[in-house]
């Protein structure tokens, strides 16, 4: 066993009001953000000052003489998780340093979000408003949220890199500005776009407006990189973060084609290949010749969400009632389980994302309305 550092472990009301305590300018007890989790709706946060570190942990209890965590390389099975107690009562956890990422195996469900519910927007890092597209996270296995900054402008944020198996940047409405590690000069995403953050990769949030967000799995570290300046003076759009590369993805000259559905059209994003078949992204649409039949599917995908982008249509789930969805609500569909899309608008556009990239869809054609 090797200890490589150590923190005092403090309770917390509140993530956000205590990291503002410790590091604003008043009262300028000069701390600065080092991690956070998860991005939004914080619970633990470390801060680092003055040759200490700090970990506010809203699940703390009370700490009477107090905590301090000393965080270990190589630990051996005696001295992982381990508590001590010293003389004058003060705890000392010995911990792992690095604690693996793990994906949670998928609970898997049908879920319709929808933008009218009035689901509660929750402050999270950086200031930005999240809401929850996936009450339950499918068992912790993925996150949706519609991000919202109420006073468009700077964003409060810092050099920061997340520990997450797949995250994806979908600009819903008005724009982002953003700079990537190794990727150039800062960039605008501009409604319709898309970008991929693979694992690790350094990046900032300049300035903002309304967003969609999707990352895998759901409760994923943010570690803030105090040291790394963007942009970076290397140009690598080749460069691969655990097998993944950075996609920015633009509707303009996207080739359309069959979608898995019959009666609709998608472009495919690029994503599928630059995370080397982890997930894919596809932007939907009615086919502008094709008269709509009604038309039952299912899928084999562990994961499938869809977002709606504009527009209107219905959705029956096998066992459900029908339900009309509009621009704003966003649905999961669990593998095996039919489903059916009908009377979509003109100017229906649904954002699809699976997981993993390729696989396969079942139509029904025995299978009639209600399913």
């Amino acid at each position: 066993m090797k200890i490589e550092s150590a923190e005092i472990l403090l309770p917390s009301k509140g993530i956000a009001e205590d990291v503002e305590f410790w590091t604003s300018a008043a009262p300028g007890l000069g701390f600065r953000m080092d991690q956070i989790y998860p991005a939004d709706d914080p619970q633990v946060a470390t801060l680092s000052g003055h040759g200490l570190r700090l970990r506010l942990d809203k699940a703390a209890t009370s700490t009477g003489p107090g905590t301090v965590r000393l965080l270990c390389s190589d630990p051996d099975s005696e001295s992982e998780a381990r508590e001590l107690t010293s003389p004058s009562g003060t705890r000392v956890e010995l911990v792992p340093a690095d604690v693996p990422m793990l994906q949670p195996p998928t609970k898997h469900a049908f879920i319709v979000r929808r933008l009218k519910d009035n689901t509660p927007w929750v402050v999270g890092r950086a200031g930005m408003r999240y809401r929850d597209l996936i009450p339950g996270r499918l068992g912790g296995a993925i996150i949706a949220s519609h991000i919202c900054i109420p006073d468009a402008g700077p964003v409060p944020d810092n050099v920061h890199y997340h520990t997450v198996g797949f995250q994806l940047i979908h600009c819903h409405a008005g724009w982002v500005r953003l700079v990537y590690e190794d990727q150039g000069e800062p960039f605008i995403l501009h409604a319709g776009e898309s970008v991929i953050q693979p694992p690790q990769i350094r990046h900032r949030v300049l300035e903002s407006s309304e967003g969609l967000q999707v990352g895998v799995p759901a409760e994923h570290l943010t570690t803030l990189d105090h040291a790394m300046e963007l942009p970076t003076p290397h140009y690598r759009p080749d460069r691969e973060w655990d097998g993944q590369k950075f996609v920015h993805s633009r509707p303009e000259g996207a080739v359309w084609g069959p979608w898995r559905v019959p009666g609709f059209e998608a472009r495919d994003t690029g994503i599928g290949d630059g995370t080397k078949g982890v997930a894919a992204v596809r932007v939907v649409r009615p086919a502008t010749r094709e008269e709509q039949a009604v038309c039952v599917t299912s899928h084999d995908s562990d994961i499938l969400f869809t977002f709606v982008l504009s527009g209107t249509c219905a959705l029956h789930g096998e066992g459900q009632d029908s339900q009309i969805l509009s621009e704003g609500d966003a649905y999961t569909m669990p593998p095996g389980y039919k489903t059916c899309l009908t009377d979509p608008s003109k100017d229906l556009s649904l954002l699809e994302v699976s997981l993993p990239a390729v696989f396969n869809t079942t139509v029904h054609p025995q299978d009639k309305l209600p399913i």
